[in-house]
C-alpha cells in the first residue's frame, strides 16, 4: 500500500497537497461560489491542464514549448465541431440557403459539408479525435525536431511559429473554421441543453475529476523509471544518450503526452464556456500557460493548478478595474517570481508545508503504519 501511495503522490506532503486541492475545488468552491463564478473557475481549471502538461515537458523534461495553445485549441475545436454540427441540424437551419451546415459556412457560400467535418457527427469519434489528433500532430513535430537534436530555445521558437501558422490558417479559412469569430452558438450535447446552470455545474465537476486524474497519472509517470530518465536527460542529456538510451524517443513521448493533456483541457473549455476561437491557439495564450506553470512551480503538478487559479483570479479582478495595466502586472509578477521565488508557489509549500502536515496526524500515522507493514513483510521474506 505504501508503494502505491508513493507512486501516485510521492510522499506525505504530496498526498496532503493533493487532498487540499481536491477539497478546494470539489467542496469549497462549489459551496462558496454562485453558478456564474463557479463556471468561471471551471474555465480557469481547463487552462490548468496545459499548465500541468508544461510541468511534465518543461519542468521535468527540460523542453520549453511556447505552443501548448496549439494542442489546447485542437482539442477545443474538435469538440466544438461536434457541437456545432448538432446545432446545425436541418430543422435548426431551415432559414439558411443551405440547411444542415454550420451558419458560417452558409455565409461564405459553401453549399455542402466539407469531408473532414463529416466524422464529427459521431460523439465517439469526437472523443477519439480530441485525444489522438493532437497526439499525432505533436509526434510529427517532435520527431522532426528531436530526431535532429533540435532543442532549447530553437525548439521553443519553432513551436511558437507553428502556433502562429495555425492561427493564421484558422482565421484565413473562415468558411471552414468560423474564422476570427471561431465556432459559437453551441447549445446541446446529444440533445441535452449545455447552456443551463445545472449543465455548467456538472461540467465543472467532470473537469475537476479529469484534472485530478491527470495529476495522478502524471505523478505515476514521474515516479517511474521513465520519470527518473526525464530528469537525467534534463540535466545530463549526453550522458543518458551515451548510456544507450534513445533520448529523442523519450522526448517525443513526453511531448505527445503533454499535447494530449492540453487537448483534454481544450475540449473541456469548449463544453464549459460554449465556444472556441483562434484566440486560444496563438502565441499569447501559449505564453500565459508557461507563466501559469512558472508561478505555480515548474516542478510541481499541483502548484501548476494553483498558479493557474492565482493568475486568472488576478486577471479577472484587475482587468475589470485596471484593464490597461493588467499585462504589465502579470509581467511584473512573473519577473518577481523568477527572481525571488524561483520554485514558485510550490517552493513556499516545500519551505513551510511541514507546519500544515503536522496537523494531518492521521495521514502521518497511515504512512508510518504502511511503511512498517511493508518493512515487516520484506523482513519476513528475507528470513524465509
Amino acid at each position: 500500500m505504501s508503494f502505491v501511495y508513493e507512486k501516485l503522490f510521492g510522499d506525505k506532503k504530496g498526498l496532503i497537497g493533493f487532498c487540499i486541492l481536491a477539497a478546494l475545488i470539489l467542496v469549497v468552491f462549489p459551496v462558496m461560489l454562485d453558478s456564474f463564478r463557479l463556471n468561471l473557475v471551471g474555465k480557469y481549471l481547463t487552462y490548468a491542464f496545459a499548465a500541468v502538461s508544461l510541468v511534465l515537458l518543461w519542468g521535468y523534461g527540460g523542453t520549453l514549448s511556447l505552443g501548448q495553445g496549439i494542442f489546447f485549441g485542437i482539442g477545443g475545436y474538435a469538440m466544438a465541431m461536434f457541437l456545432k454540427l448538432e446545432a446545425s441540424s436541418p430543422e435548426n437551419t431551415a432559414i439558411q440557403s443551405t440547411p444542415g451546415i454550420p451558419d458560417f459556412m452558409d455565409w461564405n457560400q459553401i453549399t455542402e459539408l466539407p469531408l473532414f467535418w463529416m466524422p464529427f457527427h459521431s460523439f465517439t469519434f469526437t472523443l477519439f479525435a480530441v485525444l489522438v489528433v493532437p497526439t499525432i500532430f505533436a509526434y510529427i513535430i517532435g520527431a522532426a525536431m528531436f530526431k535532429r537534436r533540435v532543442g532549447g530555445v530553437y525548439f521553443a521558437i519553432i513551436t511558437q511559429v507553428v502556433s502562429v501558422i495555425l492561427t493564421v490558417l484558422i482565421v484565413g479559412q473562415q468558411g471552414l473554421t468560423g474564422g476570427i469569430n471561431g465556432i459559437t452558438d453551441l447549445r446541446t450535447l446529444n440533445g441535452w441543453d449545455i447552456t443551463s446552470d445545472s449543465a455548467k455545474n456538472l461540467f465543472y465537476f467532470i473537469n475537476c475529476f479529469l484534472l485530478l486524474a491527470v495529476i495522478i497519472a502524471s505523478r505515476f509517470i514521474l515516479t517511474s523509471k521513465f520519470g527518473r530518465l526525464l530528469l537525467a536527460m534534463r540535466d545530463k542529456e549526453d550522458r543518458v544518450r551515451f548510456s544507450g538510451y534513445d533520448v529523442a524517443n523519450f522526448k517525443i513521448f513526453i511531448f505527445s503526452f503533454a499535447a494530449m493533456i492540453s487537448a483534454i483541457g481544450g475540449a473541456m473549455f469548449t463544453l464549459q464556456v460554449g465556444f472556441m476561437s483562434p484566440s486560444f491557439v496563438g502565441i499569447v495564450p501559449s505564453i500565459e500557460m508557461v507563466i501559469f506553470a512558472a508561478i505555480g512551480g515548474r516542478m510541481s503538478l499541483i502548484g501548476a493548478v494553483y498558479g493557474t487559479l492565482l493568475i486568472n483570479f488576478g486577471k479577472t479582478a484587475f482587468s475589470e478595474s485596471f484593464p490597461e495595466l493588467w499585462l504589465f502586472l502579470m509581467g511584473g509578477l512573473f519577473i518577481a517570481v523568477v527572481m525571488f521565488f524561483p520554485n514558485g508557489l510550490a517552493g513556499l509549500w516545500e519551505d513551510y508545508g511541514h507546519h500544515i502536515t503536522k496537523r494531518f496526524g492521521f495521514i502521518n500515522k497511515f504512512f508510518d503504519k504502511s511503511k512498517n507493514t511493508a518493512d515487516s513483510v520484506e523482513l519476513e521474506g528475507a528470513n524465509s
